[in-house]
């Protein structure tokens, strides 16, 4: 059904515009996920589009759809699922709806209220297009598997449109655009396996019948667009080139060369007199008519991988892998502004030992340090020229390291963000970055298969550690800095005397490639991760014998990497694409799992006061998880309301929520003094069916899902338990309590 043309900014927008802080430093803290206080970065970039009144811009990112005023250039909200990264955006006709293509669904938007309206399911592969037909009625969505035509309104399926029998390559589309008249539909990037060629094909909308295929490209169709006439196609490739085609009898009208790089995008002004190219690193404007060039825009410093014009025609907008969208004058090719905070994959975290700076290091060549109490950016430190893998500030806090895939290590003055030196020598990518805790040696492991150890102070090399047969993935010190440990792909750690270079121990259990190792604080006990696809696990080893003390089994996605928090009782794993399970260094058992990344968490570090996980991922972020809170609140036992003033009263133990509960629950406490923590659980017989050592707590408040203990309905060896009534009893100094649950399932 046909919508009117019509948008009015909701109060939700004008409110938002009027709140009283700076959107750069506070923007990327909207939609948090449950039980984080922060994040750093806006997620890595990919597609944008106008809303059709001109008044928004919206960019997709791997945390969530970004929504900026066109007028003032300040996001104004962030429409976040957490489910995945951002391939496709689209507008509908009217700007009230906003459709999002995320992994394997579409998800559609209240674009005025931000609501999350429903999701789509049904594809196989990732979903790469989306586009909504003129009158809004209908949503197109391409993927690898197929093409799907879905009800606007209601989010039904109306049809999946399949290629003739004989086009038994075509296997889904990687563009998808309706003409004007919503009569026909255009894909792009279906392979047709008998002729070698990367083709479009054009459907009838309403029946879903296959038209025509148009062949000519020999690489990926990445976009196709229709002239706002109707009359032409247009299609960016792999190949390098742009190709103009008539609509009606699929006939090639002109091949448009020039570019460096694959064309990403295309897209046609209002006026239909212009074409706009993202191609490599450029863009480059098109007279429709003639195909002449009109002129080049230049600027971005990595791939354009979208372009979009106003609807006026007056500015084009495009996004790139160098993490910018930019606004250009599209008369005159002048650049207007540049929108700033998207970032590159994230592999590596650490703090500052002080706890005020958090740094990051990027698979964009750089490092990010950031003020880890109010979460703005401080600077960025360039001169990689590959993924920084691995960063590590000194003991004093005054130099940072940093270990890249361009096979060197870089010191920096950590205040200044200047570079000290250059230390070459590995003959492959630096994994894992390591000082000594008297700050003298810094260790570097390598996928050369080697650790080296360098002078912290002169950059001179010192010696290197051979043995191990396969790439040296991290390097860990002892806390009194005699033990260097490294583990490695071979699946076997290492453990050497940090002074002669001589090989101590030899740790072997691990299934498979072993992906990071950590010391406990008193440096008695070493954890590490690995595994390969059927076993993957978490051990625990006494490092003055080498014994194998304990092993947790994780499913699922492998752990990427682990740190002991300062006091030693709890161990953080960086587990999977979404998650970080918080799990107790005795029993291996998680405590709660930290969910909101949309793809793989590769970096894991406390705070130095234990009170602050950061989780660095592959979406371009970092994220910020307060485990427990020391703020005191004041209790009044005799039937007064509980006051944010002065110290807590009383310990107690308060009741479990939700209860009933399946299949999990928190359980809420609150300390009067500082005490060690236990939480007990028995079952109806008075058998121990789960202990949680929460370790040593500051007196406060542990009730929300952030701070209370977190309980999985799980017993001490991971099977979950039956349905019934069990017991949970806290022990906190000398005070006990005890109190009633229910499991359902």
């Amino acid at each position: 059904m046909k919508r009117a043309m019509v948008f009015k900014f909701s109060l939700l927008f004008v409110a938002t515009l009027c709140l009283p802080h700076s959107f750069a430093q506070d923007s990327p803290q909207w939609e948090l996920p449950e039980g984080a206080k922060a994040r750093f970065g806006k997620g890595r970039l990919s597609k944008i589009q106008y809303s059709p009144d001109g008044t928004r811009l919206a960019v997709g990112s791997s945390i969530g759809i970004w929504l900026y005023d066109t007028a003032t250039h300040q996001e104004v909200a962030l429409l976040a699922a957490h489910t995945g990264y951002v391939r496709g955006v689209a507008f509908s006709p009217d700007g009230r709806t906003l459709a999002s293509a995320i992994d394997y669904t579409l998800h559609l938007w209240d674009a005025d209220a931000g609501k999350h309206l429903r999701t789509l399911e049904g594809h196989k592969g990732l979903i790469t297009g989306v586009a909504f037909s003129s009158d809004g009625g209908t949503i197109a969505s391409g993927s690898w598997d197929s093409i799907r035509l879905w009800d606007a309104d209601t989010g039904k399926h109306l049809r999946t449109l399949k290629a003739p029998m004989e086009e038994v390559g075509f296997f889904g589309a990687i563009s998808v655009a309706f003409s004007p008249d919503g009569r026909t539909l255009a894909s792009g990037g279906g392979n047709d396996f008998v002729n070698d060629e990367k083709t479009i094909r054009l459907w009838d909308a309403d029946t879903g019948e296959h038209l025509r295929t148009l062949e000519g490209h020999k690489d990926w169709v990445w976009s196709v667009a229709f002239s706002p006439d109707g009359r032409t196609i247009a299609s960016g490739s792999g190949d390098n080139t742009v190709r103009q085609w008539n609509t009606h009898t699929g006939r090639l009208q002109r091949t448009l060369e020039g570019h460096a790089g694959p064309v990403q995008s295309v897209a046609f002004s209002s006026d239909g007199r212009t074409l706009a190219s993202g191609g490599g690193d450029t863009i480059r404007l098109w007279d429709v008519d003639t195909g002449k060039h009109l002129r080049t825009l230049e600027g971005h410093a990595a791939g354009v991988s979208s372009v979009a014009f106003s609807p006026d025609g007056r500015i084009l907008a495009s996004s790139s892998l160098d993490r910018t969208v930019r606004l250009w004058d599209a008369d005159r090719g002048k650049r207007l502004r540049t929108l700033t905070g998207y970032t590159a994959g994230v592999w590596s975290v650490a703090f500052s030992p002080d706890g005020r700076t958090l740094a990051s290091g990027s698979s964009d060549r750089t490092i990010r340090l950031w003020d880890a109490d109010g979460g703005n950016h401080l600077r960025t430190l360039k001169g990689h020229a590959g993924l920084v893998a691995s960063v590590a500030f000194s003991p004093d806090g005054r130099t940072l390291a940093s270990g890249s895939s361009d096979r060197t290590v870089r010191l920096w003055d950590a205040d200044r963000g200047k570079r000290l030196k250059t230390l070459t020598g590995h003959t492959d990518r630096v994994t894992s970055v390591a000082f000594s805790p008297d700050g003298r040696t810094l260790a570097s492991g390598s996928s050369d298969r080697t650790v080296r150890l360098w002078d912290a102070d002169r950059g001179k090399h010192l010696r290197t550690l051979k043995g191990h047969a396969g790439l040296v993935a991290s390097v860990a010190f002892s806390p009194d800095g005699r033990i260097i440990a490294s583990g490695s792909g071979d699946a076997i750690i290492r453990l050497w005397d940090a002074d002669r270079g001589k090989r101590l121990q030899t740790l072997k259990g691990h299934a498979g490639p072993v992906t990071s190792v950590a010391f406990s604080p008193d440096g008695h006990t070493l954890a590490s991760a690995g595994g390969d696809n059927d076993e993957k696990t978490i051990r625990l080893w006494d490092v003055d014998t080498g014994e194998h003390l304990r092993t947790r089994r994780v499913g699922g996605y492998r752990v990427n990497s682990v740190a002991f928090n300062p006091g030693g009782r709890t161990l953080a794993s960086g587990h999977g694409d979404t998650a970080i399970p918080l799990r107790l260094a005795d029993t291996l058992m998680p405590l709660r799992r930290l969910k909101g990344h949309t793809s793989s968490v590769y970096g894991v570090a406390f705070s130095p006061d234990g009170r602050i996980l950061a989780s660095g991922s592959t979406d371009g972020t970092v994220l910020l998880w307060e485990l427990w809170s020391s703020t005191a609140f004041g209790v009044e036992p005799l039937g007064r309301h509980p006051t944010t003033l002065g110290n807590i009263k009383r310990t107690a133990l308060l009741q479990n929520y939700p209860n009933p509960f399946n299949p999990e629950t928190w359980i809420p406490y609150q300390l009067a003094n500082d005490a060690l923590v236990t939480l007990s659980i028995y079952d109806q017989s008075g058998r121990v069916v789960r202990r949680l050592d929460t370790g040593h707590q500051k007196s406060g408040v542990y009730r929300d899902k952030a701070s209370a203990a977190y309980w999985d309905g799980r017993n001490q060896n991971g099977e979950p338990v039956t349905s019934g009534a069990y017991y949970y009893q806290l022990h906190a100094g000398d005070y006990t309590s005890l109190r009633r649950m229910v499991i359902v399932k």
